[in-house]
C-alpha cells in the first residue's frame, strides 16, 4: 500500500486519534493544568513512538518540549517540524456549545479547544509521516519534530532551548502550520511575518494627585502631556515621525506587489466585519501593503487619572501608555526602541519627568521568494486542496520563527490549513473536517515535493 492509499483508508482512525489529543486540557497558562500539560506531552511522545519516530520529552524552564526524529541518509534534506501541544484557556465556558475538551463533530466542523490552534493543524503533519512509516515506504527526507508546551503562555523558554540545542535541531527548512488560509477554500503560503517591539511610557508631574481648582492651569497635567507625545508620533499621512524609524526599511519588490494586487479585496465587507467607518493608514499603500509590509506604531492602552464612577476634579500625578511597533525586515527591535526613547526625550517638555520601559520584541522574517521553497510548498498545497495557493504575508509575529532564522539560520514555511473564522482563542474553536483532510494530503505531498530540493 502506498502512503496516499493509507490516508484514503484511515480517515476515521486519524479523526479518532485527533479527538484523543484534543481531550487533554493542556492549558499552559494555568498552574492548575500543569499535570494535564505533562500528560498531553506524555501521550504525544507515546504516539510518535508508536508511529516509529524516536521521541523523548525534554525539560525547559517551564513546560517540556516533545522532540522526535527519524534520520536516514545524511544526503537527504532534513525537515524540522514545529508546533505546540498547549492551548488557550477555554473561558468563558458558558459560551461554548459543548464542553471545550470533549470534541464533537458539529456539522462540517470539529469543535474543541485546540482544534485549529494548533493540535489539529500539527496533527496533519504527523498523519502524513505515519502514512509513510505504516506502509514501509522509505521517507525521502530526514525529519525532526520540535513540539512545545508554552506557545500560548509566552514561550519564554523556547528561545533558550533552541540556543542550547543547535546541533540537535540542525536542519534545512522549518515547517509550521499554525495559521490560516487566505479565505475559505483559498489556501495560502505565508512568506513573511512582521516583527514587533514593545515599550511603555510613563509621564509624571506632581508627586500626588492635586485639586484641579487649586492647581489647574499652573501645575503640568501628565495626561495632557502624554496626549501631546502620542499625538506627535504620526503625521497627517500616517507616517511615524520617530527620527530614523524608516532608515532600514526596504522597498517592496515588484513580485510582492503583484501577489498582493491579485488577492480579492472587498473594502465594504472588511469594514463591516470590524465595525469601522473607514480606513486610515499610511498614505500611498493598499490595505494589504499597510498591514503586511509596512512598519507601524500603535498605542495599545492609556492609563492615568481618575476613571471610576462619577467625577473627581484632579490633576493626576502620572499617566502611562503601552505601545507596540510592528516591524519589517532589517528593522532591529532594540535599535527601534532606542530611537523611540531618543525621540520622546526630544519632544517631552522638561517640566515633567518621563520613563520608558523597553520589553524587547522579535524581528521580522521573510522566506526567500526566489528559490525552491515556495514553489515546492505551492505544488504540495495544490495537490492537497486541488487549487493553486495564493502568496501572502501576515501582519502579526511568531517570535520562534525569528529565532529559527537568527539562531539556526533556517527559513520557515508557514502553511496554514485553518480559516480566519475558526475562533482560535475564542469560545467554540473549530477546524473544518474538509480542511483537516486537505491538510493531511497537502502535508503528504509536501514531503515528496521538498525531497526534490537539494539538501544543504
Amino acid at each position: 500500500m502506498d502512503p496516499k492509499s493509507f490516508l484514503d483508508q484511515n480517515k476515521q482512525k486519524r479523526l479518532d486519534e485527533l479527538f484523543t489529543f484534543l481531550k487533554f486540557p493542556s492549558v499552559s497558562a494555568k498552574s492548575e493544568h500543569k499535570k494535564d500539560v505533562l500528560a498531553c506531552a506524555e501521550w504525544l511522545k507515546g504516539h510518535l513512538s508508536e508511529m516509529g519516530i524516536e521521541s523523548k520529552i525534554m525539560p525547559t524552564g517551564g513546560h517540556p518540549v516533545v522532540f522526535g526524529s527519524k534520520i536516514g541518509s545524511s544526503e537527504k534534506l532534513t525537515l524540522l517540524y514545529y508546533g505546540h501541544y498547549d492551548v488557550q484557556p477555554p473561558e468563558p465556558l458558558e459560551l461554548w456549545k459543548t464542553a471545550p475538551f470533549e470534541p464533537i463533530v458539529d456539522g462540517e466542523y470539529i469543535l474543541a479547544r485546540g482544534a485549529t490552534d494548533d493540535k489539529g493543524q500539527l496533527f496533519t503533519h504527523l498523519k502524513a509521516l505515519e502514512a509513510y512509516l505504516a506502509t514501509g515506504t522509505e521517507l525521502p527526507v530526514n525529519i525532526k519534530l520540535l513540539i512545545e508546551g508554552e506557545e500560548e503562555s509566552g514561550a519564554e523558554n523556547l528561545a533558550n532551548f533552541v540556543k542550547n540545542n543547535t546541533e540537535l535541531l540542525k536542519a534545512d527548512i522549518v515547517v509550521v502550520s499554525d495559521s490560516s488560509q487566505f479565505g475559505k477554500d483559498q489556501p495560502a503560503v505565508t512568506f513573511g511575518l512582521r516583527g514587533v517591539a514593545f515599550v511603555e511610557v510613563k509621564v509624571t508631574g506632581p508627586n500626588r494627585d492635586l485639586h484641579s481648582g487649586g492647581f489647574g492651569g499652573a501645575v503640568p497635567n501628565p495626561v495632557n502631556e502624554l496626549a501631546k507625545i502620542i499625538g506627535a508620533m504620526h503625521d497627517s499621512d500616517g507616517r511615524v515621525l520617530i527620527d530614523g524609524f524608516y532608515d532600514n526599511v526596504q522597498p517592496m519588490t515588484d513580485w510582492e506587489k503583484r501577489q498582493f494586487a491579485q488577492l480579492p479585496f472587498d473594502e465594504s465587507e472588511l469594514l463591516q466585519s470590524v465595525g469601522c467607518k473607514g480606513f486610515h493608514g499610511e498614505k500611498g499603500y493598499t490595505v494589504y501593503e499597510q498591514v503586511w509590509s509596512r512598519p507601524t506604531l500603535d498605542i495599545n492602552g492609556i492609563t492615568g487619572g481618575y476613571q471610576g464612577e462619577g467625577g473627581k476634579t484632579i490633576i493626576p500625578s502620572w499617566a502611562s501608555c503601552k505601545i507596540t511597533m510592528r516591524l519589517v525586515p532589517d528593522q532591529e527591535p532594540g535599535e527601534i526602541c532606542d530611537k523611540f526613547e531618543k525621540y520622546v526625550r526630544k519632544i517631552c517638555p522638561d517640566y515633567v519627568d518621563f520613563e520608558i520601559t523597553k520589553h524587547g520584541g522579535a524581528g521580522a522574517v521573510v522566506v526567500p521568494t526566489e528559490g525552491p521553497w515556495l514553489e515546492a510548498a505551492g505544488r504540495a498545497i495544490k495537490a492537497g486542496f486541488g487549487i493553486e495557493p495564493v502568496y501572502k504575508k501576515e501582519g502579526g509575529s511568531i517570535p520562534v520563527v525569528g529565532t529559527f532564522k537568527s539562531v539556526l539560520g533556517l527559513d520557515t514555511l508557514l502553511l496554514g490549513w485553518g480559516q480566519n473564522g475558526d475562533n482560535a482563542h475564542s469560545p467554540n474553536e473549530r477546524f473544518s473536517l474538509i480542511d483537516f483532510e486537505r491538510g493531511c494530503y497537502s502535508a503528504l505531498a509536501l514531503i515528496d515535493e521538498l525531497a526534490k530540493v537539494e539538501a544543504g
